[in-house]
């Protein structure tokens, strides 16, 4: 049975059909959808007597087993509502929590979802034990003079530190392969975007991988990690990220830090947009918020509207004033625009690229053969006097190690 009040104190609002799509998504059957307005929380139930008297009455018409709230709801508010509801009661995060503990498939994502489970858990401890509150006296009941709640807040300290410790190694390992690519000089792509946007099917569409792909949200979770290699620009690693949602708990993010540094190292961030919903907008501004409070807003971005099947539009590539590619239309599923949208890739990323005339002698032949090895000849024709004229076009990187390792000026 699911639960939404319009808070008039609110600024911003949740939004009922997206709470419908995530019950869904964590395999709920809601059986009834309770409504109403509210100008500020009530501090004991969230909800006043006479909402609290209709929820109670629905939960016994329709045999509810659990009642969740479109809201975040403190660990008092939850006690107070079970004990009247006579029922369980989650909350939006508890939900999220319930899904993400469901997606996870590696070690570090079951790490992640274990150490915002137990934060979330660790201030509702008091609803399970409120019958081992006190301490005990008496032959054979003296124990260490704490009570059953400190004892678990102690242990639950305990598994957090753990968790946090193995996190932490997990992150330096990332860090350590983050540190080989920037040494490669390879640039790094990450898809970034509200959830259901599409990016696991983009990503699928581009790097030829087997994702994980449905039409449910936080269908992904770990992330992906794929090296491609795109014309014009030569090596790069695309990686597909957890999608945002709004007003994602902080819990989530501090959690998540490992895998939202994925975002956070980035070249380039492919912003994918449900062009076909209509709170594109609102989610936009929800993806710049989450991107703000990890530190990546300064990262250079390209906006990808993508679900254009749904629109019945043709797909094209829009530029600012300067001519930078700012946005693409493209289709993850018909695979309408993906052209376009490597071509901006290139543009943005291939920035760095080198493009040179060389004239090589014949003794030069084991330089010729690197630039093949490398794909950067794009053109070469002889002149008399048997000297190789090249036109190449290569990155940065490749050429400067080139030119390390030639022993005389190439040009």
């Amino acid at each position: 049975m699911l639960v939404h009040l319009n808070i008039a104190s609110e600024l911003e609002r949740e939004d009922p059909r997206e709470f419908e799509e995530l019950v869904l998504s964590a395999g709920g059957d809601p059986v009834a959808f309770v409504m109403g307005a509210r100008a500020v929380p009530d501090s004991r139930t969230f909800v006043g007597s006479g909402k609290l008297a209709e929820i109670g009455e629905q939960v016994r018409e329709c045999c509810a087993e659990i009642v969740m709230f479109n809201h975040a709801l403190s660990p008092s508010q939850e006690r107070n509502l079970e004990k009247e509801l006579q029922c369980r009661v989650l909350d939006r995060t508890g939900l999220i929590l319930d899904i993400f503990a469901q997606r996870a498939r590696t070690h570090e994502g079951k790490l992640q979802v274990e150490l915002a489970q137990l934060q979330h858990m660790s201030t509702r401890l008091v609803r399970g034990w409120t019958h081992l509150e006190r301490q005990k006296g008496g032959i054979g009941l003296r124990g260490p003079g704490e009570t059953q709640l400190e004892t678990d807040r102690r242990l639950l300290r305990a598994r957090i530190k753990s968790i946090t410790a193995r996190l932490d190694k997990v992150r330096k390992q990332r860090e350590q392969g983050r540190r080989a690519r920037t040494r490669a000089e390879i640039p790094a792509i990450s898809f970034v975007g509200y959830t259901n946007a599409g990016k696991s099917t983009l990503f699928n569409r581009i790097t030829e991988s087997t994702v994980y792909v449905a039409d449910q949200l936080f269908a992904t979770l770990d992330p992906t990690l794929r090296r491609v290699d795109l014309d014009n620009i030569g090596p790069v690693v695309l990686a597909d990220t957890v999608g945002f949602i709004a007003h994602l708990p902080h819990k989530l993010v501090e959690a998540f830090k490992a895998t939202l540094e994925e975002t956070l190292n980035a070249d380039l961030l492919l912003h994918v947009v449900d062009a076909a919903t209509s709170e594109r907008d609102r989610n936009i501004e929800q993806v710049q918020d989450v991107l703000a409070e990890i530190g990546a807003q300064e990262i250079p971005q390209l906006q990808v509207f993508n679900k254009l099947d749904l629109l019945e539009q043709s797909p094209r590539l829009e530029r600012n004033a300067e001519g930078v590619p700012v946005r693409v239309w493209v289709s993850a599923v018909t695979g309408a625009g993906t052209d376009l949208l490597l071509q901006a890739i290139a543009e943005l990323v291939g920035q760095d690229m080198v493009c040179e005339d060389l004239h090589l002698d014949p003794q030069e032949g084991s330089l010729r053969a690197a630039l093949y090895s490398l794909g950067a000849v794009e053109k070469e024709n002889y002149g008399d006097d048997g000297v190789a004229h090249l036109s190449v076009r290569l990155p940065r990187a490749d050429w400067n190690r080139l030119m390390k390792k030639g022993p005389e000026p190439l040009f």
